[in-house]
């Protein structure tokens, strides 16, 4: 091929991706913002762009792609569950939806009398809670409490329980009731809930705020008071959920969940494994029995294609013992990074990671480096993607990485090489 052709190529697909991305512009919602990519195509750990260019993913749908790009597991769970039977209504139930139940009670090792309610959506699985929040107590129980630095959805109930102001403010008033205590702060905690506490919604890892988890022994102070007031626990493992730590969830990690056994779990993102899909899970009868017949409903949730995908996920995370492999790949990295200049704080936990952008040198103080100008986030994003990595600039000065469970070291270290490059511009 001629360089004429190539170069012809190269600007036909440029004028592919621009006519994309005018369309886009004329017929979406514009509540995203305009599109960084056009993606055409996934495989494993990488997706292709309309001009072919290849990008390694290490945000993965923002912690969705928990098997990476059309894994054959998945890929054929669903190709057989839509040539078999796609939707049915909540009338009806299937193979798959009780299959998938079934397989969220063994990993949690829920006890007799626990449940599962499918839904669509992260946002959907914590309106569900927040519903069962309000039955507590009878009804009579008005206030729900969230941490400093939440993010759990941003309908109307959810939004109310996320923390960042500029989310919730343009709709205000908003669901009252909900108080918002400072991140860490046990004290704070322990004057906010009293015998009309519904509820204590929290992440055992905010991924919003840059990926952090809390001080050690808080999630025991929450399950502790709560338990004080007759209030419920409910853990939002919307993203820290489905192997992302290298537990099945991350309250079962000892190290964040110290033991605490919650009344609600929420889950999403990474259940679906790319098909939407939500799931309220009640540990033990008494939650389950906060929602009677008739009370709460939606038309897609426990569709059977979302559904086998999800028992998909579940069953290859199991089969590849991918829960391994994402704690060995964690420590790997971790300890990769710790090397890059311009790296400071890592926090999280396995493939679940926050990156603090330092001035250089590792933001030794000692060495003056702190006092150095922090590396926009946006910037370094913007600069890896053009080489070629999908990272999230979750907050000033930090990144995200949330990559498939299933990648490498070996797909990693190119990453890990560009790393300083794209830090220092």
């Amino acid at each position: 091929m001629t360089e004429t052709t190539d170069q012809a190529s190269a600007g036909q697909a440029s004028d592919q991706a621009q006519t994309w991305r005018d369309d886009f512009s004329r017929v979406l919602s514009p509540v995203f913002g305009s599109p960084q990519l056009d993606i055409v195509r996934g495989e494993g750990c990488y997706v292709w762009d309309a001009s072919g260019k290849q990008y390694l993913d290490l945000l993965a749908g923002i912690a969705v792609n928990a098997l990476g790009h059309c894994h054959p597991a998945w890929v054929k769970a669903i190709t057989e569950q839509a040539s078999t039977l796609g939707h049915i209504s909540n009338f009806f139930t299937s193979p798959a939806q009780i299959g998938l139940a079934e397989k969220l009670h063994d990993v949690l090792d829920l006890p007799a009398g626990s449940a599962v309610f499918f839904s669509n959506s992260g946002t959907e699985a914590n309106e569900a809670a927040f519903k069962m929040a309000r039955r507590a107590g009878g009804g009579g129980r008005p206030f729900t409490i969230a941490i400093d630095g939440a993010f759990h959805g941003r309908t109307m109930g959810a939004l109310a329980l996320t923390a960042k102001a500029a989310y919730r403010e343009p709709f205000a008033p908003g669901v009252p009731g909900v108080v918002h205590v400072p991140y860490g702060d046990i004290e704070a905690l322990e004057a906010a809930i009293h015998e009309n506490t519904a509820a204590v919604f929290i992440e055992p890892i905010q991924g919003e705020v840059g990926v952090r988890t809390h001080p050690a022994g808080y999630l025991s102070a929450v399950r502790e008071l709560t338990t004080k007031v007759g209030a419920l626990m409910i853990l939002d493992e919307v993203q820290s959920g489905i192997g992302r730590t290298g537990c099945w969830f991350a309250h079962q990690d000892p190290e964040i969940g110290e033991g605490v056994v919650p009344d609600i779990i929420t889950s999403a993102k990474g259940l679906g494994g790319g098909m939407p899909i939500g799931a309220t899970i009640t540990v033990g009868d008494a939650n389950t029995k906060l929602l009677e017949a008739g009370q709460h409903g939606t038309t897609f949730g426990g569709n059977p294609l979302s559904c086998a995908a999800g028992l998909a996920v579940l069953e290859t995370i199991e089969k590849d013992e991918l829960l391994a492999h994402v704690s060995e790949v964690s420590e790997w990295l971790k300890a990769q990074l710790a090397k890059v200049d311009g790296i400071g704080e890592i926090t999280g936990k396995g493939l679940l990671l926050g990156l603090e952008l330092t001035g250089g040198a590792s933001g030794d103080s000692a060495t003056g480096a702190a006092d150095a100008q922090v590396p926009d986030s946006k910037a370094v994003a913007a600069r890896a993607l053009e080489a070629g990595f999908i990272i999230n600039p979750v907050a000033p000065g930090r990144l995200r990485l949330a990559p498939p469970l299933t990648i490498t070291t070996e797909e990693l270290t190119p990453f890990v090489k560009a790393l300083p490059g794209l830090i220092a511009g």
